[in-house]
């Protein structure tokens, strides 16, 4: 008898080991995304910045026919800026002096930020994880960027503070299209999820400034600024009324 009782408890145990849960990532989910990536602009933004990084967050709606629709912000920024506003400040040999008539240290900066929405598709690439594939999507927004004039304040330059800045941050923005292609895991497990791919911005953009110092006049000119980039992201997912399934083996 106590040799059945062990052999019993030992079987108990067995098929209680090869039970196991697997989650589901089927249904309605919230997706949380923070994302990373560099670009190369075009058109007219090539004129005034080179490559910038971008760093951002947004949140999608997957429906459960993985269907997106979702709303995005992303910060601009970078140091290489191709325009020198400041040009007739300085003297032949390329110096700004400060208001105590010691050199200063100015230097140009890119900052820019985008904001908008968009609805795209997820194409399953895998039979066992249809929440896995290709991810793509088209958004309208706005993209807005400027110099930021960045000085030492040991060696200050009144005419390039307070208000005078706007004068040469060419403060630009306008409405812009935006396009992802990549792909994009949501694993079964709920334990990796991201996704990585190629996006593309064209923004029709105007200067939002009433006067430029460098130019001595309002720059009233139509823009076309593009943005090409590659971003990857992570994706926290927050799943409605998803259920573990038992999987036995």
């Amino acid at each position: 008898m106590r040799y059945f009782l062990v052999l019993t408890c030992l079987c108990a145990f067995s098929f209680s080991s090869a039970v196991q849960a697997q989650k589901d990532n089927s249904g309605n989910v919230f997706l949380i995304n923070l994302s990373y990536g560099i670009q190369v602009p075009g058109g007219d933004l090539a004129d005034r910045f080179d490559q910038n990084f971008d760093a951002g967050g947004g949140v999608d709606f997957l429906s459960k026919n993985n269907l997106i629709f979702g709303v995005q912000a992303n910060f601009l920024f970078g140091n290489d800026v191709n325009t020198d506003v400041l040009a007739s400040l300085r003297n032949q040999d390329n110096i700004i002096f400060g208001d105590d008539l010691s050199p200063a240290s100015v230097q140009l900066r890119e900052r820019g930020l985008f904001i908008g929405g968009h609805v795209g598709k997820l194409i399953s690439m895998d039979k066992d994880n249809p929440r896995s594939g290709i991810r793509t999507t088209i958004g309208l927004g706005l993209l807005q960027h400027k110099i930021r004039v960045q000085q030492d304040p040991q060696s200050f330059v009144s005419l390039i503070a307070g208000d005078n800045k706007k004068g040469f941050d060419r403060l630009t923005n306008g409405l812009a299209i935006t396009e992802f292609i990549g792909y994009q895991m949501l694993a079964r497990n709920h334990r990796v999820n991201f996704f990585a791919g190629f996006d593309f911005t064209q923004a029709f953009t105007q200067s939002r400034r009433n006067f430029d110092f460098e130019t001595m006049r309002k720059d009233d000119e139509n823009r076309l600024d593009l943005l090409f980039g590659f971003r990857i992201g992570w994706t926290i997912p927050i799943y409605l009324g998803a259920k573990d399934v038992e999987i036995f083996y």
